[in-house]
């Protein structure tokens, strides 16, 4: 359902969020060593999250990431829209395209999965990076 993309960069937002707010930010390196994702396709995930201002990037040798927005604010949504956009909430499961055509046909799973659709944008709307960080601290839940 989520690119691989979309799932590395829930997973490292997650990771930059759970670091001691003393540590300072948090280094490319590190984040792809304890994720153990590739770190050229890491770079260009966190850079697309800079972009849009959820990270802040600070180059050279004391450089990293860290959150620019409170991570109880941030949703699961918010990351899911920037790095993947908003087709996998209204495309068709059957086609390529969204299942209602100008003429209103539908495909013939539309009625099933639209309720399905309906319930993971609630899910990711109610779930900030503040709920999935103090899970994975509580219920030793892994995000690696």
């Amino acid at each position: 359902m989520l690119s691989n993309s979309c799932r590395y960069g829930i997973r490292a937002i997650i990771y930059i969020a759970s670091q001691p707010k003393d540590a300072g930010k948090t280094g490319i390196k590190q984040i792809s060593k304890d994720l153990g994702l590739p770190m050229p396709f890491l770079a260009k995930i966190l850079q697309q999250l800079t972009r849009h201002r959820v990270l802040v990037s600070l180059k050279g040798p004391h450089g990293g990431f860290s959150l620019s927005k409170d991570p109880s604010k941030l949703t699961l949504l918010d990351i899911v829209k920037i790095i993947d956009g908003e087709e996998i909430f209204t495309n068709c499961v059957m086609h390529n395209n969204k299942c209602k055509d100008a003429e209103g046909h539908k495909c013939t799973l539309h009625d099933d999965y639209d309720a399905i659709r309906a319930e993971i944008i609630k899910l990711f709307n109610n779930r900030t990076i503040y709920d999935l960080v103090k899970k994975s601290e509580s219920t030793n839940s892994i995000i690696i």
